[in-house]
């Protein structure tokens, strides 16, 4: 299915030099914050109070947010858990208080609002559990980006592997750094999210190479410039159409998936767009500068013995 076609290849390549100094200058801009300003990290990193409330009625998590924000916490979730009825909160460490405390005046105001408002149990969430999820989730991006580069390694040739990967890695730097300049809060949905986009990006790394590879073996006389040129310009219109479909999802999280979905559909959304750039504008150009050649994907077929074309069979005078 395809909404148009380019009859006339578009020289992505002519420009790949401008368009990666640009990506690397905002790749550093996110790494520099990222040291000088670091992670705002959730209370499931950091520690902290968690409560879970239960309603006679489907509880207003707006009403819910706001009644616990006027006793003046700050980066509180708040979610249903389980029905419409439950509701789970977590509240950060706050210093002179304990979490007794904490569920106490919590309880007072969400009484006040709402006579029905129950507490069912209180708990406190220590550090180092959040360090023990930083930990794994740390592993778990390791074990996407190993998988993914014996993946495409396997698949295609190693080349395009460390392409594909320092694309990927690019991205997520780019959206930690989003987080980091802007303070926005890192949790476990928004890893949850980044995990997300590695495997989304690649998907359309896998798709430009795939179509790299099919030019390499049906235009003999082209160079590798316009093989390149050629697979994305042929892909566009598939390009416009699935990850259009997909931020069009994204983007209806983002504006009406309220608080909790927010940060996870944000980071979603940064992906997306930064995973369009980086798999034309920096995986494609990568594996163009690392040599890429028509030999690297196409064997040269073995000639059985004895053929007139085996250098190792002689003439019979």
């Amino acid at each position: 299915m395809e909404f148009f076609r380019i009859r006339r290849d578009i020289p992505f390549m002519r420009h790949a030099l401008v368009f990666n100094a640009v990506s690397f200058i905002t790749f550093l801009a996110a790494v520099f914050f990222l040291f000088t300003r670091g992670l705002h990290l959730s209370v499931e990193f950091t520690g902290g109070t968690l409560m879970e409330v239960s309603y006679a009625q489907p509880a207003d998590l707006g009403a819910v947010r706001n009644q616990i924000s006027a006793l003046g916490f700050t980066d509180v979730q708040v979610q249903n858990f389980g029905t419409a009825r439950d509701v789970m909160i977590r509240m950060p460490v706050v210093k002179g208080q304990t979490s007794a405390q904490q569920s106490d005046q919590v309880m007072v105001a969400l009484k006040t609002a709402d006579a029905s408002a129950q507490l069912r149990r209180t708990e406190f969430v220590g550090p180092q559990v959040g360090d023990e999820l930083a930990a794994d989730g740390l592993k778990a991006l390791a074990f996407v980006v190993v998988g993914i580069m014996i993946y495409l390694a396997m698949r295609f040739e190693w080349k395009f592997a460390v392409a594909a990967i320092v694309a990927n890695l690019h991205d997520v730097i780019i959206i930690l750094g989003f987080f980091a300049f802007f303070q926005w809060e890192f949790s476990l949905p928004v890893l949850a999210a980044v995990l997300a986009v590695l495997g989304y990006s690649v998907n359309e790394s896998v798709v430009i190479f795939d179509r790299i590879r099919e030019n390499f073996r049906r235009l003999r006389k082209h160079s590798t410039v316009e093989i390149i040129d050629n697979a994305i310009t042929s892909t566009i219109s598939r390009t416009i159409i699935t990850h259009g479909c997909t931020q069009l999802m994204v983007l209806s999280m983002l504006l009406f998936g309220g608080a909790t979905l927010h940060y996870f559909a944000l980071a979603l959304t940064i992906g997306i767009l930064f995973g369009i750039y980086s798999s034309v504008f920096v995986a494609a150009a990568i594996a163009m500068w690392l040599g890429i050649r028509r030999e690297d994907l196409i064997k040269a077929p073995v000639k059985p013995e004895g053929s007139p074309d085996d250098p190792n069979s002689g003439a019979v005078v």
